[in-house]
């Protein structure tokens, strides 16, 4: 065969088996079967579930929950920017922060007043045995500072709870990862109990919190085994509970059913709040109340859609350091 042929009967046996190699691609399904790129989760307004749990943020899609508030550092357009990111356990120190908007690349410097305050900074462990409720100082250029002593090493978290002074926006919940340097060993999370003791006052929890639903919160302040029918106003109300989940601290900022001064809302021994729980799973309740001039905590575990505590044989012990 002459080199002509040769090249002719090649050229004619590749296109051959590439066509039937196209015939059969065609009848099968790829391999790897292309999909929608994920979709991001919205930064929307917060909405105020109707109990008056925060519970997250709209997402960009009508009818579309995103995650519950403190889980992210940037949201709606807002960023925050903790500018102390390490502290050393045990040593005193200046915790400072900023809330960045995004699309002006500045200090947020105007913020609407919710409970008293412009802005309601939590910080609190991993492992949820230590919280603290600061009252932070806003500088002319929009940078908060405040006093902190955490007392011992590991991962905490800092949440800045606010609203911009926007039309239309509503409170945001940041959060961003804190280190406190030291020897660090992080404690199991406390077993639940129905009553907490604090500086001697003791806390009875009363209901349970249910994932997806509304459900009444109620807790009983007494001391020496007496009601406590004194409670003084606390940001606003006779008390002020904040609710973590345990694993990524998701927060739950849960606001009172009824307020000082509103003809019907009693300054104790009771203490009512309703809230919603995002998913099952173990949650740190954290109660501050103001009696004779003094702001308390009282923690609790709970567990959402599983079991719940019986009345218990040991008190647990309740968070009594606070700074305000």
């Amino acid at each position: 065969m002459n080199t002509g042929l040769k090249i002719t009967a090649f050229a004619a046996a590749l296109a051959a088996t590439f066509g039937a190699a196209y015939a059969v691609g065609n009848g099968m399904d790829p391999v790897v079967a292309e999909s929608e790129p994920a979709k991001h989760a919205g930064h929307g307004a917060k909405e105020q579930a109707g109990d008056g749990t925060h519970q997250g943020h709209t997402e960009a899609g009508e009818g579309k929950a995103s995650l519950p508030g403190g889980l992210q550092i940037s949201e709606g357009g807002y960023t925050l920017d903790l500018k102390t990111p390490r502290v050393t356990a045990g040593e005193k120190a200046e915790l400072r922060f900023a809330v960045v908007d995004e699309s002006a690349e500045h200090n947020v410097t105007a913020f609407r007043r919710e409970h008293g305050k412009e802005l309601h900074l939590i910080v609190a462990s991993r492992d949820l045995t230590t919280y603290r409720h600061l009252h932070p100082v806003r500088a002319a250029d929009g940078t908060w500072s405040t006093p902190v002593e955490l007392p011992k090493a590991g991962g905490y978290r800092v949440f800045a709870d606010f609203a911009p002074d926007v039309k239309g926006v509503e409170g945001l919940t940041l959060g961003a990862d804190l280190a406190v340097s030291g020897s660090s060993k992080p404690d199991s999370l406390p077993r639940p109990e129905r009553t907490a003791t604090v500086d001697g006052y003791q806390v009875t929890l009363k209901g349970d919190l249910r994932p997806g639903a509304g459900s009444e919160l109620k807790l009983d302040v007494a001391k020496d085994g007496k009601p406590i029918t004194d409670l003084q106003p606390y940001l606003g109300a006779y008390g002020h509970l904040v609710a973590l989940r345990s694993g990524d601290l998701a927060y739950l900022h849960v606001h009172p059913n009824g307020e000082p001064g509103d003809g019907k809302t009693k300054p104790g021994p009771e203490i009512s709040f309703t809230a919603t729980a995002p998913s099952k799973g173990a949650y740190r309740l954290f109660l501050d109340f103001q009696h004779e001039g003094k702001v308390r905590t009282a923690a609790f575990t709970v567990h959402a859609g599983g079991p719940t505590a019986q009345e218990p044989a040991h008190d647990e012990e309740g968070v009594s350091e606070h700074q305000h």
